[in-house]
């Protein structure tokens, strides 16, 4: 949900509703990622966790592929009026957010895109907060233990948005089901589901299968406290059929189908973050003129069935969804 999508006035919903609310840290200043975590703080007393990403391998061949991609990118760049950004590595500020999120200590801290150093678990942990870590393949959850984190986010294949495991193979992977499956044979630690969950029902279903609790992230994007951007709203139920693409970052990512994924998809390199630094420009001209094709939109398979609630009333439907679907199963 970094990027835009998530915002405090969602995380406050979504908590005061009875969920466990996310405030997305990633592509924010620690400056700004301070003042969100204290409004956050000013306006609920309910617990709630920061997402991070944890720092990509930066390796030498990246950069030369990344320019590559440019080069073949500009072109349709230069027809929509818009010069594609530079390449670059960066880590998103991860040590100061680290040491802010020591210093603020949320109940949760999670991280996708890698995994934190030890010293930084140890740290987190010694604070108060909970360390979870993503996951995409059950042979990572001896990892995690080894790691000494408090939980897993299994994010299934079905996922909207990035894939958030320490290792991007740009391959098919498990479904969230199957992937929950087989964590519960590898680990004794707590399991979140993820991945196109869209409906109270659904997340009986996953938590039936050995998972602690199930998260959503393509089901609020349509809220209006979301900042999804009303490009990436309309889409959301308005084009059909998703795809994991390197396109727009160089990360693989389940976006909707558009003519950039279709055209330059198969060509996009593993560069994360310096495709992403190449195409944010051309993205953020496609989002100010509601140029969908040229707008990376994120979304899990399950985003056909979203709906544009208040997030505090899609929170309690989900939870009077799951609540009787408990039921029936206990009957």
């Amino acid at each position: 949900m970094a990027g835009g999508p998530s915002t405090v006035d969602l995380a406050v919903a979504v908590a005061e509703a009875g969920g466990f609310a996310f405030l997305a840290g990633a592509y924010l200043t620690p400056e700004r990622l301070r003042a969100d975590i204290g409004h956050l703080r000013s306006r609920t007393s309910k617990a709630f966790g920061v997402n991070v990403f944890a720092p990509s391998p930066d390796e030498p061949a990246m950069l030369a592929a990344a320019e590559s991609y440019a080069a073949l990118l500009a072109p349709w760049a230069a027809a929509a009026g818009v010069r594609l950004g530079a390449p670059r590595y960066d880590d998103d500020a991860f040590a100061a957010k680290v040491d802010l999120l020591v210093e603020l200590a949320p109940a949760v801290v999670s991280f996708a895109f890698g995994w934190p150093p030890a010293q930084a678990v140890d740290r987190l942990q010694g604070a108060g907060a909970q360390v979870w870590v993503t996951v995409n393949e059950p042979s990572e959850a001896e990892w995690a233990q080894e790691l000494g984190v408090d939980g897993l986010v299994a994010q299934g294949w079905e996922a909207g948005g990035h894939r958030g495991g320490p290792v991007d193979t740009g391959t098919e992977q498990l479904s969230v089901r199957e992937l929950l499956r087989a964590l519960r044979g590898r680990t004794s630690l707590p399991v979140i589901a993820a991945g196109g969950l869209m409906t109270g029902a659904e997340a009986a279903e996953v938590i039936g299968l050995g998972a602690c609790a199930a998260a959503f992230g393509t089901a609020f994007l349509s809220c209006p406290e979301a900042g999804t951007a009303e490009v990436h709203r309309h889409a959301l139920t308005h084009r059909q059929g998703t795809v994991v693409t390197r396109a727009f970052t160089g990360r693989s990512a389940r976006a909707l189908r558009t003519a950039w994924t279709d055209g330059y998809g198969e060509r996009a390199p593993a560069a994360y973050p310096h495709v992403h630094h190449v195409t944010a420009p051309l993205r953020a001209h496609g989002k100010a003129l509601g140029e969908a094709d040229l707008v990376h939109l994120w979304a899990g398979t399950g985003h056909g069935q979203a709906r544009a609630l208040p997030a505090g009333d899609l929170c309690r439907t989900l939870l009077d969804g799951l609540a009787d679907a408990a039921r029936r199963a206990a009957t």
